[in-house]
């Protein structure tokens, strides 16, 4: 059997950090089993959900190369969600509810006022036909609630949490339609993971009360359950939940922040598992290490500062091939020697743009001590200049000033560069060139 996965976002806003987890699990998880990765968006909420934020949603993902093997919107699968209704209707297992909103936390209230768990009481069932008559004659419009068969344990094996074991007597009846006859997420994830035959349902632990009433309502639709797996969620550094207000956190933003995606991949697949958190360039080595058992119970946290640790060394190790096109979009040539003197201290790819100034374009030095400056550019060898220029060049002045370490260096660095640290200078010296170095000791603009 081909093992499939969905991952099935709402469009109703922008894909964030733990949604990116979730994909991304779903699509390592597909790889490793040879298997189908399906988009599914999640836009029966006719009202929030817009083209815009679903474009997003591609964009996001493609970003991170999580390329779907198919794609679905659940706006045009409305009648297969109705058929299935019906058959439930039909079958005394979906029965309307008249009950306001109000009416229900009252009852919420008083159940747990009393010690009891707040599960529904049915009190729908035992509405006469008049009564629904009556009931909607004062205009009011039922939902529609998916019928438990109380007698029975659920029970699953976990790929995360390991065996689950719920009653059904201690759930509420989900609620699968509401008074505007438009459906919730269960039954319309639960029709399209039969149709679609998915085989692993792999996603958040917010929903594993879920799982108990789907594995009931797939069982009643004649399908067979999947497999579930279900993840902890992730956290702030802080060990507060993640929410709307840590907007930083969408993967537009990080994009727009220049962060690589292998560098998101590469922490986010290693949170919660027992593997070690490292730099991988390519989603196929992150895929060769990938073990869904790895996952634990424990709760992870997304610190934002470990990512941009594993951006930086993600670019330490880079070849120009892998950033060739993204430097000239830049403005810079893709210019190995510049790439590799300068690739160790990048934090940012875009932080390349400032020392291919100082390499290419004029600057103000910083003269620190005009006469030592002076003797230094009298010193200067004549081009053609390697690695090597800079040690030869420096031990001319060491031996002719007196100076060495510290005094003999930073002087020069802040001349050459403008700045007090950076890329070694035995290879940005050759990129400067004698022209603009003898220029910059001198104190000039070059």
């Amino acid at each position: 059997m081909t093992t499939v996965v969905r991952f099935a976002p709402s469009p109703t806003g922008r894909l964030h950090v733990g949604n990116a987890r979730v994909a991304l699990i779903n699509w390592l998880f597909a790889k490793t089993q040879g298997g189908k990765f399906i988009l599914r968006i999640d836009d029966t909420d006719l009202e929030r959900s817009k083209k815009e934020h679903e474009a997003a949603i591609e964009v996001d993902l493609r970003w991170l190369g999580l390329v779907w093997d198919a794609k679905a919107n659940q706006s045009d699968r409305f009648a297969a969600y109705d058929a299935a209704a019906d058959k439930l209707k039909a079958e005394g297992r979906l029965y309307p509810c008249y009950e306001t909103a109000e009416e229900l936390d009252y009852k919420r209230k008083r159940q747990m006022a009393r010690g009891q768990p707040p599960v529904y009481d049915r009190a729908a069932l035992k509405l006469t036909l008049s009564d629904k008559a009556k009931l909607e004659e004062e205009g009011r419009k039922p939902h529609w609630r998916f019928k438990l068969d109380e007698t029975a344990e659920v029970t699953w094996h976990d790929l995360v949490r390991g065996p689950c074991h719920y009653h059904a007597s201690h759930l509420s009846d989900p609620v699968l339609i509401r008074e505007d006859g438009t459906h919730l997420y269960t039954l319309p994830s639960v029709v399209d993971d039969a149709e679609m035959a998915v085989t692993h349902v792999i996603r958040g632990e917010d929903h594993v009360t879920n799982t108990a009433a789907q594995i009931q309502l797939f069982q009643a639709l004649g399908a067979q359950p999947p497999n579930f797996a279900h993840l902890p969620l992730l956290t702030g550094a802080d060990g507060q939940g993640l929410s709307k207000r840590l907007g930083s956190l969408s993967l537009g933003d990080l994009r727009a922040q220049g962060l690589e995606p292998m560098a998101l991949n590469s922490l986010l697949a290693g949170l919660g598992s027992s593997n070690a958190i490292a730099a991988i360039d390519s989603l196929d080595e992150l895929a060769r290490t990938f073990d869904m058992g790895r996952f634990g119970r424990s709760t992870p946290k997304f610190d934002p500062e470990e990512l941009f640790r594993l951006n930086a060394r993600l670019l330490h190790d880079l070849p120009l091939a892998a950033v060739a096109d993204r430097l000239r979009g830049l403005g810079m040539d893709a210019d190995e020697p510049f790439w590799l003197a300068v690739r160790g201290n990048l934090e940012l790819l875009s932080d390349a743009e400032a020392w291919w100034k100082i390499c290419r374009q004029p600057l103000t030095p910083s003269i620190e001590d005009a006469a030592f400056a002076a003797q230094a550019a009298e010193l200067l060898p004549a081009e053609p200049w390697t690695v090597e220029t800079w040690k030869d060049w420096t031990q001319t002045v060491q031996g002719a000033s007196g100076r060495k370490g510290k005094p003999l260096f930073h002087p020069l660095r802040l001349a050459l560069t403008g700045r007090e640290d950076g890329p070694e200078l035995k290879t940005l010296l050759p990129l400067i060139g004698r022209e603009r170095a003898l220029a910059r000791l001198q104190g000039q603009t070059a």
